[in-house]
């Protein structure tokens, strides 16, 4: 069997739209965010999920209530943001034009891309226990968003990376990926 993920990004903030990079800080959903996570109930009005879960950062929580508040949300700190450390919460023109730089090496004081993978490793490890053969939503970030990228679609973290769909402002209302 095999579990089914459909992957959501939190709305927009507050941050986002200064261009500043909220790493593990809570982040508020501007008001275009509120709008993002209230339409993604109608994008998926017409799929079921068996439960959703989210990272416990108050963006995604609150995006995930939002567009889904027909279903039983879990909180998962596992699917948090990378821990930029000195970067959070900083202009991210500091840093998100070589994020490859940090994929083994840690930002100062925070994480690298390689201890996210770890997380959703496990995190992956958790639903082919629990959730074989379901389909389940995530909110969350980019960082966990890449990490799906690595570890179910084979691709390098520097192909994860480059090819960002952010980096082209591709956006779309769920990402699926398969846990064999």
């Amino acid at each position: 069997m095999a579990v089914k993920i459909t992957y959501f990004v939190h709305g927009t903030t507050t941050d986002n739209e200064k261009n500043l990079a909220t790493g593990w800080a809570p982040g508020k959903l501007s008001d275009a965010g509120i709008k993002q996570a209230k339409e993604l109930g109608k994008f998926v009005s017409g799929k079921h999920f068996d439960v959703v879960f989210c990272s416990d950062l108050k963006r995604a929580v609150d995006s995930a209530k939002l567009g889904f508040d027909n279903y039983k949300i879990i909180k998962d700190k596992r699917l948090r943001e990378c821990n930029y450390g000195d970067f959070t919460e900083k202009p991210s023109a500091a840093f998100k034009n070589d994020l490859a730089k940090y994929i083994d090496k840690k930002f100062p004081n925070g994480e690298s891309y390689s201890d996210v993978e770890k997380r959703i490793g496990d995190f992956l490890h958790f639903l082919k226990k629990n959730y074989d053969g379901k389909h389940i939503a995530i909110v969350a970030h980019q960082a966990p968003q890449l990490a799906l990228d690595v570890l179910l679609k084979g691709r390098t973290w520097k192909q994860a990376i480059s090819e960002d769909w952010r980096k082209n402002k591709a956006w779309r209302p769920g990402w699926d990926y398969v846990l064999k």
